[in-house]
This record gives C-alpha cells, sequence and structure tokens, in this order.
C-alpha cells in the first residue's frame, strides 16, 4: 500500500506551539523543583503512570511531576489516579483545574482499546470505547487518547487485520478530530502487530492527519533492516514517543534520539517502564539529566 503523505504543516505547527510554550514557561518562572532545560527545542519530557505513577493518585502525580522536572503525563487507564470514562462532568471539570493549575500538562489518555479481534461486536465495543476516551480528553483539556493493535492472529490473513485495525482508526481519528484530540497508535502487541512495516501499513490505510504514532522503543525495532530504516517507515508520523528507563543500555538510545533529532520531532517523549524502582521519585530524578544530554544530542 501507498504509504500516507507527510504531514509536513502538522510538524511545523507542533515546532512553533512548542517553541511559544517554552518561552512562556520561561517568562512566567515555574514553582517545580527541577527547571525544564533548553535542549531540543519542542521536544518534552513527561510521564506514563505505566508502572511507575500506577499506584499514585492524581495530586501525587502532579507534585512528582513537579519535583522532577516531567512537564506532563499520559494517564494510563485502570490505575489509582481514577480518571476514567465513567467520572461525572462535575470529576472532570476538577482534573481540568488541577492541571491548568500546575507546572504540569496533561498530555493525554492511555487506553487500553484495540481493534484487531475478528468479532464485529468486540470490534464496534473497542471502538464506542475510544470515542469515550476522546470525549473525556477533550473535557479535561488533554491532547490525544493512545489506542493499540495487540495482536495478529494466526487463523486470520495478516492483511485483513492490518486493514481493519487501519479502517478503525480512519474512524476514531476522525471523531477525534471534530474535538481537538489526537489518535496515537502505540506500537504494540504480539503476533507481528508490533512490527514497524506493519505499522506503517496500519496508518496508510487509516490515511487520516489526526492518526499518528506512538513508538514505544521495543526490542523489534531493530529487527529486519535495523533502526533507522523502521523508523524512516513511520517517521513523518510519530506523535508521541513513550521511552523506557534511560539509565540503562538495553536499547540504542543515542542513535535513537539523533533519529528523532534529524527527523525534526518537536514533541512528547513519555517515561514508562514495566520494571518499578525501590524509589520512583530518585529515578525520575536520575532520568532527568540523562534525558537533556540525550535530548541535546
Amino acid at each position: 500500500m501507498n504509504r500516507p503523505p507527510s504531514p509536513v504543516d502538522r510538524r511545523s505547527f507542533l515546532g512553533a506551539t512548542a517553541a511559544s510554550a517554552a518561552a512562556a514557561t520561561g517568562l512566567l518562572g515555574r514553582s517545580s523543583a527541577v527547571a525544564a532545560p533548553a535542549a531540543a527545542p519542542g521536544m518534552r519530557l513527561g510521564l506514563v503512570t505505566y508502572n511507575w505513577g500506577k499506584d499514585w493518585d492524581l495530586p501525587t502525580i502532579i507534585r512528582n511531576c513537579e519535583a522532577t522536572g516531567f512537564e506532563g503525563v499520559e494517564l494510563r487507564s485502570g490505575h489509582k489516579h481514577g480518571v476514567e470514562i465513567d467520572i461525572d462532568a462535575r470529576r472532570r471539570r476538577e482534573v481540568a483545574a488541577r492541571f491548568k493549575n500546575s507546572d504540569v500538562e496533561l498530555v493525554g489518555l492511555g487506553s487500553a482499546c484495540e481493534y484487531h479481534s475478528p468479532d464485529p461486536a468486540v470490534l464496534q465495543k473497542n471502538i464506542e470505547e475510544t470515542k469515550a476516551f476522546i470525549t473525556l480528553c477533550k473535557d479535561l483539556g488533554g491532547g490525544g487518547v493512545k489506542v493499540r493493535p495487540n495482536a495478529l492472529l494466526e487463523d486470520v490473513p495478516a492483511e485483513k487485520t492490518l486493514e481493519q485495525i487501519g479502517l478503525a482508526l480512519r474512524e476514531v481519528a476522525a471523531f477525534g478530530a471534530d474535538r481537538g484530540v489526537e489518535i496515537r497508535l502505540e506500537v504494540h502487541g504480539r503476533g507481528g502487530s508490533a512490527l514497524l512495516p506493519n505499522i506503517a501499513q496500519m496508518m496508510a490505510v487509516a490515511d487520516h492527519p489526526n492518526a499518528v504514532v506512538c513508538w514505544n522503543c521495543n526490542g523489534s525495532d531493530l529487527d529486519g533492516e535495523g533502526l533507522e530504516h523502521n523508523f524512516n517507515l513511520v517517521k513523518e508520523k510519530i506523535g508521541t514517543v513513550h521511552i523506557h528507563d534511560l539509565r540503562n543500555d538495553a536499547y540504542p538510545w543515542k542513535p535513537f534520539f539523533k533519529l528523532l533529532n534529524r527527523s525534526g520531532f518537536a514533541g512528547w517523549t513519555l517515561l514508562e517502564d514495566g520494571n518499578v524502582p525501590e524509589n520512583v521519585v530518585s529515578a525520575m530524578r536520575q532520568n532527568r539529566p540523562i534525558w537533556d544530554r540525550l535530548a541535546a544530542l
């Protein structure tokens, strides 16, 4: 399939918006204990509540991000923060106000919505749930909703599943566009759904400017022709990035950040890691200067 067109206007807009936000931050000052760096214009560091913040309530998430220089957060569904699609209008206003009155931005919501099931009822349920997350995200003032492919099935032709995922993405991306909420497809899943050539094909089917890729820093990013080749397959569609604990070299961080900078990426790199350190706040503080150096490559 043909690759989707390069969203040059979106890339320029993101860069200009981020630069304006950075300038405003410098003028107004910050109450956090760790100031944000001036490393790579537009690139910013945030946290995903998976798994380092899964046991924190919302005030604790915001306080710990402010104390460690993490400028934003993606709230993963199912965690202690309790920000879910069933909260009422009053609670939505409270959450929105809490972020508005802090130094931490609600980058978005991390749903578990997925579109690979061969059962039409299950597929439709996931699409409708995604739309509920989009509405919640709009009400809270967040930027986007993370979704995922979670599998390619052995008993279903891969091309059929890839097309189904892409078409579902197109539907929810159009719904999100009308509400100012981006749809972020996480590079995720089993059976080949996390392979970048397959992600590129899903995005080509979706063919919607409001559908972007959430790069996930998987080991499989190095498969086939390697990291740079796989990165280039989707580089014009990367909207957010999930990174992991930068204190180890389990992933080629330096080459990857160089690719990000070379591509002109201007967006959120969000730390998520399944391994929970004994002192999460200390680990966040230690990751901040490492990120600063990588972002300046």
